[in-house]
């Protein structure tokens, strides 16, 4: 474990301090007081564990000069050595809690997500097993107590989705399921099966974090708005109006449509909100490889390319084969709440690495 020095612990103490001696402060503007609560509200779990591992170094520091007391007593030197004792074995878990929240934080971390689920190969079981993924996330951000939205879909002819884009929409949504992305592999025997085969299908999954206006600037003369039909199934659900909106970002070469609204201006907010949450991870992007020296996390780098699980039905097992976890609890995963082993599993291991990274920095 990389030992934190005084010092350090010192100066997040006082980091703290003078923060709250700002906010109390009574000349303060309103977007200051934001910006100071928000920095008060980052430093402040930092230096609780900053303050715990002062507080046990200190008590173990006088309970060993009690020990090596000539003149103390030796009953009081027993129970010295006792409390020292207990303290050692405390001191390493609140050293490694002030280190993991010392760790560089994804500036992303607390955003809302957008979700983008998109059928592989497989056909029609791919797209059935799209559908599946999108109601597991949906389910697991209804027992978060997120808000999910569903922004756009296209649907199977069998079931499922070719692709569906949603939001979510809660703190720490982006840091909790930025591990989702990548491809996901499912086994299992396709209604439409008569032989009772094994069928291998995919569907890809991105995390992106949404956007906010202040992160991307889009300059109107750089977008080609086109208005048309929507396209649908058939029924009531196709607009008789020129609603459907496709927006073209001239200088990247994004385009997204968006058709699901009967209103064209619902439409077209929806689009942006997209367009503009794709733009914002090409600069994440952009940064992260001007940033390729450091150590890539065993957990991957979330490249949709990479597969990253597998959903085998014959077992009733699911495989994350980024950290070698299996859980024979398919059902129970696919349901949502179980989800969140899987992400507790990712997260202590990305924790785990970052630590050995600075350990051998």
């Amino acid at each position: 474990m990389t030992q934190i020095s005084s010092e350090r612990i010192a100066s997040i103490e006082a980091k703290k301090q003078e923060l709250a001696d700002a906010m109390a402060a009574g000349d303060l503007s309103p977007d200051d007081f934001v910006r100071l609560s928000k920095e008060y509200a980052q430093i402040e779990p930092v230096a609780a564990a900053a303050r715990e591992v002062r507080r046990l170094r200190a008590e173990l520091e006088v309970l060993n000069g009690m020990v090596a007391d000539p003149a103390a007593e030796a009953e009081l030197k027993e129970m010295a050595a006792a409390e020292a004792d207990e303290i050692r074995h405390k001191l390493p878990d609140a050293e490694r809690a002030l280190a993991i929240k010392l760790l560089p934080r994804d500036s992303a971390d607390e955003r809302a997500a957008m979700l983008e689920v998109r059928a592989g190969t497989g056909g029609d079981e791919a797209a059935l097993f799209a559908g599946d993924l999108l109601r597991m996330y949906q389910r697991f951000a209804e027992s978060q107590g997120w808000k999910f939205e569903l922004i756009s879909a296209s649907a199977s002819d069998v079931g499922g989705y070719k692709e569906a884009v949603a939001s979510i929409i809660g703190p720490g949504v982006f840091a909790r399921l930025k591990f989702e992305s990548g491809v996901h592999r499912v086994q299992r025997v396709p209604a439409t099966e008569s032989g009772g085969r094994i069928h291998t299908s995919a569907a890809t999954v991105a995390v992106l974090p949404e956007a906010e206006d202040v992160d991307v600037q889009i300059d109107d003369k750089d977008l080609r708005i086109d208005v048309y039909r929507s396209s649908g199934p058939g029924g009531q659900s196709v607009n008789t109006t020129d609603s459907a909106v496709r927006i073209t970002h001239l200088p990247t070469g994004l385009v997204v449509i968006q058709q699901d609204e009967k209103s064209q201006h619902k439409n077209k907010a929806k689009a942006m909100k997209v367009l503009r949450t794709r733009l914002f991870e090409m600069e994440r992007e952009r940064l992260a490889s001007e940033r390729a020296g450091a150590r890539k996390s065993m957990v991957g780098s979330g490249d949709r390319s990479e597969r990253i699980r597998t959903y085998n039905f014959p077992q009733g097992r699911v495989t994350d084969h980024r950290i070698n976890l299996t859980l024979h609890k398919l059902p129970e995963i696919l349901e949502g709440p179980a989800l969140g082993e899987l992400l507790n599993a990712l997260a202590a291991e990305d924790e785990a690495e970052r630590l050995a990274g600075l350990e051998q920095a």
